[in-house]
């Protein structure tokens, strides 16, 4: 399921390629049918990213909202004018990191391509389309319904409204629940996913059976300021990069302080040295040597450091 960064690149780049464009809308799948034709022919104002879902909205008060779940992606394509990443989701098929466009289409844009696959929803511009494909969830909603499906959703570090840390500080301190199963839900705080989840613990040391009801205040206050680092890099970078440049032990630990020059590290940081404890079970720690540890929890698998993660 693709984590809240390449949610907030995938409304990024709505924003970029249809913001303020009348769009044609159908379901070429049908099962998206109704909706499509209260959407067809409005004008997109505006996309905005909450968590991992993603809400489209229209002219005429219409607000889709889309939910890639597991399955779920979006391919774009279009004109010279219509540029970005060519895939963005499913993560079972093409990874964290989204597809990069293979460049500029041709300047006489001929249209969209024939459907292939069960495509639930086609926008269509003047100068290019999207398709979407495999979504756990796609609804046309009113902006009140819309306000509701977001209240349901803990704060969002990537948006960071006035207050949002401080309420991701209660609702993770008030339940006795693992810190560890408390930041996959997404009423806690929406976005974080298994990567993520595993990463920050460890960055910050954190044992991850540790109860919410016994993490302190200014601990919390961490996992937000470091969740919300992690991830922004995330919507800088298109993939998930969580080591410090000096734990890369493949020649990308060149001290450099500018972003720019960060930015251009990480884009060529092999998968094997970008994480501290995601899929390394039994590999040595980066940092004290001890072995990563794994096992179930929630259904999901945790990651983490025996020795540097202890209470």
């Amino acid at each position: 399921m693709p984590e809240g960064h390449s949610v907030h690149r995938l409304a990024r780049q709505f924003r970029d390629v249809f913001g303020g464009a009348t769009l044609a809308v159908s379901s070429p799948q049908g099962k998206f049918a109704a909706g499509a034709q209260r959407l067809d022919g409005q004008l997109l104002e505006r996309a905005e990213a909450h968590g991992k879902q993603m809400f489209l909205y229209f002219s005429h008060d219409l607000v889709m909202r889309v939910h890639l779940g597991l399955y779920g992606a979006w391919d774009f394509g279009g004109d010279s004018s219509f540029t970005g990443a060519s895939s963005i989701g499913a993560p079972r098929r093409i990874g964290e990191q989204e597809v990069a466009g293979a460049g500029p289409s041709a300047e006489v844009y001929a249209g969209p391509p024939e459907p292939k696959g069960a495509v639930r929803v086609r926008l269509v511009s003047e100068h290019g389309w999207a398709d979407l494909r495999g979504p756990t969830a796609c609804e046309v909603l009113t902006p009140a319904e819309a306000v509701v499906a977001r209240n349901k959703l803990g704060p969002d570090p990537l948006n960071d409204y006035p207050g949002d840390a401080e309420e991701f500080v209660r609702r993770i301190r008030k339940s006795s629940t693992s810190i560890a199963l408390q930041l996959m839900k997404q009423d806690v705080l929406a976005g974080v996913g298994n990567v993520y989840r595993a990463e920050t613990l460890f960055r910050l040391g954190l044992d991850p059976m540790l109860s919410g009801t016994s993490l302190q205040g200014e601990e919390a206050q961490a996992l937000w300021r470091d969740i919300a680092t992690i991830m922004n890099d995330g919507v800088r970078d298109g993939r998930i990069i969580t080591t410090e440049m000096g734990d890369r032990p493949s020649g990308h630990g060149v001290a450099v302080g500018e972003k720019l020059a960060e930015q251009r590290a990480n884009a060529s940081v092999p998968v094997e040295d970008a994480h501290y404890v995601y899929k390394r079970q039994s590999l040595p720690c980066r940092h004290c040597g001890t072995e990563i540890a794994l096992q179930e929890l929630g259904g999901r698998k945790l990651y983490w450091c025996p020795s540097c993660q202890k209470s």
